[in-house]
């Protein structure tokens, strides 16, 4: 990489973020070499940003990346109405931007300046006081929040806690011997774990679900407005209740932190980790659902196929990704980058799915198969901090819906399912799927009766959260 500032570096061009050049240095009639670059492809337009959003892109995003890095390792996108990027789309130039924290600043309070206060694309990248829009000393202040409550999380809790939401939500439709994965399982199943676990109970399920989803897709500036809206006041509930009384949860493991969030910032730092350990989690139990009942080596059922719960969702980690394009990074200066140069305070967003495709996924024995080396955690400080955990609640939500439906199998074909609008996640509208039916009558263990669906819990009933020692005071 080139500082600006360094003897030598190229001059910036007239267009900010852009590294292309322009017409006029194409070799002149007469050159010896003008013939064959006349018959070349010609170049992508610098000016002419690809749309990361609409169902063309939710189609096939993949055809898109391609596009894409014609550009090189970054190109101009547009990832809302008059809202535009850059997007790294080179998995080597994705490393180097997440591990430099000295040139690359989280802080979009610059940016926000530069676009429509209504815009649908700010519930998610404006700035709040989280881990997520902060660097340096700050960062590590609230990361060391998330992390350590976290560890207070035992492994063989979090796993009945996965056993008895999924079985909660098989004697929904278990009798019927159909279902949508999507609408009926996999979104629901980190909202009723995630929201016990920060200390709420499932009626208020149905509210965090219709707003991060309102979020994320960002259809309209009024529904990202009332989606942004609605979480809030949700995360203002949750907050006045654990004030009035402590419990074995997240959210009062937070408060109590040594780290002493303030008001706010506990708010936003909730805020931030609800949002990312559900719409995430459901996509990425979804893919690698849709994944299992489509491809030939699970031998169309998910129960029998040689491949394992692990190997699909790795696989969707590579191919599909749930979240595909994040990580927005501003520089501090400006900075020629990769052959681009990038104007101080301009957006530069990570894609993820662009960046891991470089590599040929798809085969059985290619990275997609077994290696972890993805970039759908992200990378450097700013990583997912509890992977862990999201890593434990897909797979066992996965392994359990097979164990109680056996022979579980797609309705129609897999290049019938529809893909959700928006630039920032890769999600199924729906994955309808039939299986034989079962019934609280039948012979042998039922998710009606099973004992293992009812959560144990490592952490006593205290009516406060201070008598277990948090992990950071080791």
């Amino acid at each position: 990489m080139t500082s600006p500032h360094q003897p030598g570096a190229a001059p910036p061009p007239s267009r900010p973020g852009q590294g292309f050049p322009p017409p006029e240095a194409a070799a002149p009639p007469g050159c010896p070499a003008h013939a064959a670059h006349a018959q070349a492809p010609a170049p992508p337009d610098p000016h002419a940003h690809v749309r990361l959003y609409g169902p063309d892109f939710a189609a096939d995003p993949h055809s898109v990346y391609a596009r894409l890095r014609q550009y090189g390792a970054l190109a101009p996108v547009e990832i809302a109405p008059e809202v535009t990027a850059l997007l790294v789309t080179d998995y080597r130039a994705a490393l180097e931007l997440l591990n430099d924290d000295s040139t690359w600043s989280k802080d979009s309070r610059a940016w926000m300046q530069t676009v429509p206060a209504d815009s649908p694309i700010l519930p998610m990248l404006g700035w709040r006081p989280n881990v997520f829009f902060n660097d340096g000393a700050a960062h590590v202040r609230y990361r060391d929040v998330i992390v350590d409550s976290f560890k207070l999380v035992e492994s063989h809790e979090l796993r009945a806690r996965v056993h008895h939401a999924a079985d909660t939500l098989i004697r929904r439709f278990g009798d019927r011997g159909e279902a949508d994965l999507i609408a009926e399982y996999a979104r629901l199943i980190p909202l009723l774990m995630f929201n016990t676990l920060f200390g709420l109970p499932d009626s208020y399920s149905d509210r965090l679900i219709a707003a991060i989803a309102g979020m994320l897709e960002g259809n309209s500036p009024e529904e990202a407005t009332a989606a942004n809206e609605a979480y809030t006041q949700y995360i203002m509930e949750l907050v006045g209740a654990k004030k009035a009384e402590r419990g074995p949860d997240l959210t009062s493991w937070f408060m109590d932190h040594p780290n002493g969030l303030n008001d706010e910032e506990l708010i936003h730092n909730i805020i931030l980790v609800m949002g990312a350990g559900n719409e995430p989690l459901a996509n990425l139990i979804g893919n690698a659902l849709a994944r299992m009942l489509s491809d030939d080596r699970y031998y169309h059922t998910v129960s029998g196929g040689a491949l394992t719960v692990h190997d699909a969702i790795n696989e969707v980690l590579w191919n599909d990704p749930p979240l595909t394009n994040y990580s927005a990074h501003y520089p501090v200066r400006d900075v020629f980058f990769h052959g681009t140069w990038v104007r101080a305070g301009q957006l530069v967003m990570v894609s993820y799915a662009a960046a891991n495709s470089q590599f040929d996924t798809t085969a059985t024995h290619g990275p997609g198969s077994g290696s972890g080396s993805h970039l759908s955690w992200a990378a450097g400080p700013h990583a997912c901090p509890v992977k862990r955990h999201a890593l434990l609640i897909a797979v066992t939500a996965i392994e359990r819906l097979t164990a109680w439906l056996s022979d579980i199998e797609l309705v129609g074909t897999p290049d019938a399912l529809t893909w959700r609008n928006g630039a920032f996640h890769r999600a199924l509208a729906a994955l309808p799927a039939r299986f034989t039916p079962i019934t609280p009558d039948q012979a042998g263990a039922t998710p009606w009766h099973n004992s293992e669906s009812r959560p144990s819990s490592s952490t006593p009933p205290e009516p406060t959260s201070t008598a277990k020692e948090p992990a950071c005071a080791h």
